[in-house]
């Protein structure tokens, strides 16, 4: 019991929780003083609070996840992995640079494939920024390290997005003949993944990985209900997915 009275205790005086109860103290300040502005600061708070909550966060990122479902037995003739971060000079058990968690997951699920089905492997990913890691180049030095034969490893190490991911993509699958890619990307960056393929006249075979919400419910409890930076992270995530989803859309 005490672990649930201290995250939640902890959770209004880290950030996000503490900025929240700054706001709503100068909303009930203002309203005190009849200013017209409390009322709008007010319902700025609140959504904010709601924002922050893993229940939100997570009922957010479940739209999302639950779109594609892994096939059971998946037939493809190449596996195609997106990157999704990845840290510059860090060390490694065989070189430095470090896939983050996301990117990670991908990788785990695109090996235990590529293991299973003997078939090749494209990494897709650049270096986003001048202090990340070059994720495509980082993803096959962690695959070599692991057993997978460096002559069924592909790579695109120029991408900086999933429009660009997609394009590269295509490129490679043209020159070696591949048909049938099998997509391995974040679940909840899956949907926007396959319009972005579908853009470049590719229709893959989906394969989520890399679940963020466990599957099943999204139970209401108090320590579900506080702000945290987690459910801030699940909301920002999930709003950006759909965000992009319209983008490809529209264009």
């Amino acid at each position: 019991m005490f672990i649930y009275i201290y995250k939640f205790l902890v959770s209004f005086i880290m950030p996000p929780g503490i900025l929240i109860l700054a706001m709503l103290a100068i909303t009930i300040y203002l309203a005190k003083k009849r200013e017209q502005a409390a009322k709008w600061l007010g319902l700025l708070t609140l959504f904010f609070y709601f924002l922050s909550t893993l229940f939100v966060g997570n009922l957010l990122l479940k739209t999302l996840e639950i779109r594609f479902v892994p096939p059971e037995n998946p037939t493809g003739d190449v596996i195609v992995m997106l990157g999704g971060g990845a840290t510059f000079g860090t060390p490694d058990i065989n070189g430095t640079g470090q896939l983050s968690g996301n990117a990670a997951n991908r990788l785990l699920t695109a090996a235990r494939l590529q293991k299973g089905l003997g078939i090749p492997v494209i990494l897709s990913g650049g270096q986003v920024f001048d202090d990340s890691g070059r994720e495509a180049v980082i993803g096959k030095r962690i695959l070599t390290g692991i057993g997978v034969p460096e002559n069924e490893i592909l790579i695109d190490d120029t991408s900086l997005n999933t429009e660009q991911n997609a394009h590269n993509v295509r490129g490679i699958l043209m020159e070696k003949g591949f048909k049938k890619p099998i997509l391995v990307t974040s679940a909840f960056h899956m949907e926007r993944s396959v319009l972005n393929f579908a853009k470049e006249g590719i229709a893959v075979i989906p394969y989520p990985s890399d679940y963020l919400v466990s599957i099943g419910g999204n139970s209401i409890y108090v320590n579900n209900l506080v702000p945290s930076a987690e459910g801030l992270r699940y909301s920002y995530i999930a709003l950006h997915e759909y965000l992009g989803i319209v983008a490809v859309k529209l264009r």
